[in-house]
Parts: C-alpha cells; structure tokens; sequence
C-alpha cells in the first residue's frame, strides 16, 4: 500500500480505503488506486489480517473424527453438517472443516486454524487434536464423544438409553439368539469382539448403544448378543460384516447394527443369501437417515438436524466464565417391515 501511495501521491488510508471502505473515495481517485494496484500486482489487504485485527475471524472450526469425504458420505453426518450450517448461516459465520484422519494425526491443522472456536464431531478421548484444542482456550462444544470433557459444553443423544430401547424391541419380539454389528473406530479390527473388553473401553457412542442393548436383554433373561466389529462407516462394510457373524454364528434370528448405514448394507448381504428380512432374519439399524425409512429399516431415531443446530447454539451463546452446559438429546424406535417375531 505505501509503494502504491508513493507512485500516486496520496495517503496509504486513501489506498487502503479503496479496497475496504470504498464510499469514502470518488469514483476516480479510487479507480486510480486500482489501475496502479492492478500494475503492481496488489490485491488488496490480506483478509486473514484484517480479521486478527478485528479480533476475531467469524469462523468456527468443526472438528471431524473421519476423513474429510466421510462427512459428505455418511447420511447421519451430512444430516448433522446441516443443522450446524444453518445455525451458523443465521449467524453470519463460516464453517471450516478440520478431519483428524486427513491431517495425519498431527494436530497442527487445529494449532494452525484461523478460528474463534471449535465444534468437536465425535472423536476419541485421545485425539490428539483435542488436546491441541484445550491448549486453545477458545469457546468449544462437544459433540458425542467423548462424553465427559468437563471443560467443554457437551451436546449428543441418550445412546445407551437407544440402545436400551432395540434391546427390549428384538427382545419383545421372542428372539433369543441375537447378534450385533459396530464399526471398530479408527484403526480397529476386525472380527468377533467380546462384551466384557468393551465394558472395559473408554466410554464411546457404539459402545454405550451396545451395553444398552446387553442391559435390556439381561433385564428380560436374554444371553449376551454375539458382537461383530465391521472394518469401515460403509455400507459394503455391513454387508462383510453380516456375512462373517452369519458364518460363524448361522442360528442368529436378530442382528442390531449400530449405525444405518452398516445396517443397510446388512439387508443387502441377507437378500444375496436368500434369506427373508424379517421372516428369516430381524435387522436393526441406528441414526434415523432417510435412507432408513426407504428401505423399511426399523431403527432408533436421533434428532440428527438438530442436534447439528443446538450444537451452533451452544456455541453461539457461550460467555466466558459461566459453567459447561450438558444437552442430552432423546431418541425412539421407529418400527418398519424389517423386524418380526422369531423363526
């Protein structure tokens, strides 16, 4: 801006207003500092600067456990991306995406982001990015997991209280060999996985919805379910999935996924095995995704849309110094065709 003031013999505000505060020139003199900005190759002020300035960036950052293509594939988090867009539209903020996976593991993405605070999608208790975010000190709102971050405000949904509300449903419908299929989190095995390990875990989404489940089968005298850990949040993957648990363990009349999305790849293995859904094998999923509903999937229920929404919220409405709120979101069992009474 000073070479370019130099070259036409007026003041570096003159320049800068040409660019940021236009109303204060006449058209020519501004028209002046714009062919000479042009020649010298200027562009104008460096917006991230002026927004340090400022103090603030009118950005959020939203922290993703997954790959970055995971949150535009997987229905539940694209539903969520929505709720979250919205409150930050009203708001006149943008949103920047931040995937855990896609950095490597190296938290200098969350160090680095030009942000006034974060949304915390999901992710480990170890994430080493969330460590980077305490260092940060800046307004944060976690989603899901992990479920007890004191310092934070905290929004998600009953997932042991979902898992619960399956259980008693396959239950109810007489089944007593009942299978589980989950997602392994990021670098998980697998295979067959054994109730008494995951009582042992850190506290997790599926984790939660899955003791939920062996709770409300214990309550009504129902074994343990057989559990089943998928390699991926795809729906190949729960159609792998189904066909290893069915493998082994061919006298299951229920399976229980514990997202949709698995769960509808579930119901295409059992078709490509000739088995009938329900007649022959009750499926379950979880989320609530529209695809659930078109597939007749019986599944439990999240606010998805609002959850993404009051998670905006939280942060729109944080001041410093008062205490960490704590939103626990309801959820319910929508029943379709692919539950029956046992074989």
């Amino acid at each position: 801006m000073s070479s370019i003031a130099r070259a036409l013999g007026v003041s570096v505000a003159t320049v800068s207003y040409a660019f940021t505060r236009p109303n204060k020139l006449s058209p020519p003199v501004r028209a002046r500092v714009l062919a000479e900005a042009a020649r010298q190759g200027y562009g104008g002020p460096d917006p991230a600067a002026r927004q340090l300035s400022r103090g603030r960036s009118d950005t959020l950052g939203l922290l993703f456990t997954d790959e970055l293509a995971h949150a535009f594939a997987d229905p539940a988090a694209v539903r969520f991306l929505q709720g979250l867009s919205e409150s930050c539209q009203s708001a006149g903020l943008n949103l920047l995406l931040i995937s855990s996976e896609s950095s490597g593991g190296r938290p200098d993405a969350v160090a680095n982001a030009v942000v006034d605070g974060f949304v915390v999608y999901s992710v480990p208790p170890e994430d080493p990015h969330l460590a980077r975010i305490r260092q940060r000190r800046l307004p944060t709102v976690v989603v899901d997991s992990p479920p007890d971050v004191p310092e934070f405000d905290w929004i998600g949904s009953d997932d042991r209280a979902g898992g619960r509300l399956v259980g008693e449903l396959v239950a109810g419908l007489g089944h007593r060999r009942i299978g589980v299929i989950t997602d392994g989190g990021r670098g998980g095995r697998a295979g067959p996985a054994d109730l008494a390990a995951l009582r042992g875990s850190p506290s997790s989404v599926h984790g939660n919805r899955i003791l939920g489940l062996a709770e409300a089968l214990a309550a009504l005298g129902v074994g343990e379910p057989a559990i089943e850990v998928c390699s991926g949040l795809t729906r190949a993957a729960g159609a792998t999935a189904l066909n290893a648990m069915l493998d082994r363990e061919p006298g299951l009349t229920a399976v229980c996924l514990m997202m949709d999305v698995l769960a509808l790849g579930a119901l295409d293995a059992a078709r490509e095995r000739g088995l009938s859904v329900p007649d022959d094998l009750t499926i379950t999923g979880y989320d609530g995704i529209p695809e659930a509903s078109a597939a007749g999937l019986t599944t439990v229920c999240q606010p998805l849309v609002d959850k993404g929404r009051l998670a905006g919220d939280l942060y729109l409405s944080h001041r410093p110094g008062e205490p960490p709120r704590r939103r626990v979101l309801p959820v319910h069992v929508q029943v379709r065709s692919s539950t029956g009474p046992a074989r």
